[in-house]
């Protein structure tokens, strides 16, 4: 292949092929781009939707107090006299600007007016002067329709679907799709839509009802054939004035080089024992005289390249192992310890962490053999420690060199940092040099960050699942457990219990003592459910004043008798008021088993919110099965 061949593939392998990977990276990522911009414009959009639903959710909130409060209607309702009732909810359903009322007591329907066609209700119970509940209230002010009316008004290029089920509430559009949750890309009439949903509440506070909308993407489609043209003509441009400059090199080198082609074949073909002729005492000679040294060089050179890439393979892997073990603090120092050894050519290194209680620091990681090199290593860290700063030390010819590691408080990635240990490495003989240091106190640094990454990765996976209020594990977490334990008491033939608590009265502490104090009463209330159940068991905060406890392999006679001490425990409570009185609250629980009382997540749930309404109605501070239920 002659020389222009040559300079012609370089051209081609450096600009041609990385300008065609440009090319299909610089289309993606402004396709990628303005797709990202659609798809955050229909979430402001849901989340505009959102909005209106819970203002809409809001007022019906104020129409279903003052509908509830109206006497005329308690009075019918607590009577039993479904007409009366009825006639009455016609009358307010005007004078309250609500559009569809429902009344439910033990689960039959006292009154039901408006069109069923109404969504987003709110929903209150109704409780007379005695404190005794005689039904539930719905109300709603929506009207689907004006609803999906009033968010195609807002926004351009937007459609919207409302769904109960299979029956199509409202729709801008015709003949409109069943669409998931998930925001997705789908086509309508002919167009291209990318589409979110949310369920809102319905009557009876199933989410049944799926609000979607759908944005046309054709003015996406058209600003991303825009952006890849203009993409498109500075990449071709580029390439010309690529093209124009490597002919201009090519034809120049040939003219300089053509004298040494022969020479460079020879030397190619591996004749290091060949000798350039010299002529002349130009930059050329001078040439000839190098390239007559290099021969002579290149065997030895060689050699120590092969060892240079070994060296370099092997930091290459363990950077890749760092990236894959950046969780594991453990994994992590040693791999950067092992680095800094080879990069420093020190002996032998560790890592340190500080003692909380004063004492001397623990090791958690060696690499190497350090027989001999500890006196150096402990002064460097100690030196590192106290200050806060890189560490050096020189003791009975070893050199040893400390790097801090530096971290938030515990739980509380905010506040100032602290040094929480030093790594450190050391040699005989030869104190290190400066790049020596650099390298060394660079890896150190990154280390420091990665294991303050870890900290914080941990911190979120705890708060993930965990209530911040109460300790416990929070309803995702639950649901995630009670969803795996169903599962494993269905494959292996094991009972799984479920036992619900309420506080009785709850909303009575918070209205008459604050929440503050309410929120005192439940940490305290959870300190009884840890405290009475085993490790396996699995306490949680289910929502608001109700709280669950999972128990794997527990029966139902076991989760009742477990119940019963959580009752008793929350009843020796005494919360400390202001002029030294003590508040004294109880609760009620539900308990409930699979099989048994249930045989998936929802019915065991649904069984023992059952057993608990049981334990409310019949008096409070009690426990009720499943099965009591059941058989009454």
């Amino acid at each position: 292949m002659s020389f222009r061949a040559r300079l012609t593939l370089f051209f081609v392998l450096v600009v041609i092929v990385p300008m065609v990977s440009l090319t299909f990276v610089l289309f993606r990522l402004i396709a990628d781009n303005q797709q990202g911009k659609a798809d955050a414009r229909i979430a402001a959009r849901q989340q505009g939707a959102i909005d209106l639903y819970e203002a809409a959710l809001a007022d019906a909130d104020r129409a279903a107090v003052r509908i509830g409060t109206d006497p005329e209607l308690a009075t019918a309702l607590r009577a039993g006299r479904r007409r009366a009732a009825e006639a009455r909810a016609r009358e307010l359903l005007e004078e309250r600007g609500a559009v569809r009322i429902l009344v439910r007591r033990d689960g039959r329907v006292l009154a039901d007016v408006g069109p069923r066609a109404a969504t987003f209700p709110a929903q209150r119970r109704l409780v007379d002067p005695g404190g005794e509940e005689f039904g539930t209230l719905e109300v709603s002010t929506q009207d689907p329709q004006a609803y999906a009316a009033n968010i195609v008004g807002r926004a351009k290029d937007l459609e919207v679907v409302i769904r109960r089920g299979p029956e199509v509430l409202a729709s801008s559009l015709r003949n409109p799709p069943r669409l998931g949750r998930t925001v997705t890309d789908v086509t309508v009439g002919g167009r291209e839509f990318r589409a979110a949903s949310f369920d809102p509440f319905d009557f009876g506070r199933p989410r049944r009802v799926r609000v979607s909308l759908l944005e046309d993407t054709a003015s996406t489609r058209e600003l991303t054939r825009d952006a890849q043209l203009l993409g498109g003509l500075l990449l071709v441009g580029f390439f010309g004035l690529a093209f124009v400059f490597a002919v201009l090199v090519s034809r120049s080198l040939q003219r300089q080089i053509a004298g040494f082609l022969q020479a460079a074949r020879r030397l190619g073909r591996g004749d290091f024992t060949a000798q350039v002729p010299i002529y002349g005492n130009d930059e050329f000679a001078a040439l000839g005289q190098e390239f007559n040294l290099m021969s002579g060089q290149l065997e030895r050179r060689l050699e120590e390249l092969r060892a240079e890439q070994g060296r370099l393979n092997t930091a290459m892997r363990r950077i890749g192992e760092t990236f894959a073990s950046n969780l594991d603090r453990n994994a992590l120092l040693e791999i950067v310890l092992r680095t800094a050894l080879d990069g420093t050519a020190a002996e032998a290194g560790r890592a340190a962490m500080r003692d909380p209680a004063g004492g001397p620091p623990s090791i958690l990681v060696r690499v190497g053999e350090a027989s001999g090199l500890e006196t150096a290593l402990a002064a460097a860290e100690a030196e590192s420690l106290r200050g806060g700063y890189p560490g050096e030390a020189s003791v009975e010819g070893c050199a040893a060199l400390a790097h801090p590691l530096w971290s938030g408080p515990s739980g509380d990635s905010d506040g100032p940092a602290r040094v929480s240990g030093a790594v450190s490495v050391a040699r005989r003989g030869a104190h290190f040099t400066e790049p020596e240091r650099e390298l060394f106190h660079y890896l150190a640094g990154q280390a420091s960050v990665s294991l303050e990454n870890v900290g914080l990765h941990e911190t979120v996976e705890r708060q993930a699942v965990t209530d911040d209020l109460t300790g416990l594990a929070n309803r995702r977490a639950f649901d995630e457990t009670i969803t795996t334990e169903v599962e494993r008491s269905r494959r292996f033939d094991q009972p799984v219990a479920l036992v619900m608590v309420d506080i009785d009265d709850f909303k009575s502490v918070n209205d008459r003592y604050g929440h503050l104090l309410g929120d005192e009463v439940l940490k305290q209330v959870a300190d009884v459910l840890r405290a009475s159940g085993r490790e396996i068991d699995e306490p949680a905060r289910y929502g608001g004043e109700e709280l669950a406890m999972v128990l794997p392999g527990t029966d139902l006679q076991g989760a009742y008798n477990l119940a019963e001490r959580i009752r008793e425990g929350i009843a020796d409570l005494r919360i400390p008021l202001a002029g030294g009185e003590e508040l004294q609250v109880t609760a009620s629980l539900g308990a409930a088993v699979r099989p048994g009382s249930a045989d998936d997540v929802i019915g065991l749930v649904r069984a023992a919110d059952q057993a608990l309404y049981e334990a409310k109605r019949s008096g409070k501070n009690r426990t009720v099965r499943a099965a009591e239920v059941a058989s009454a």
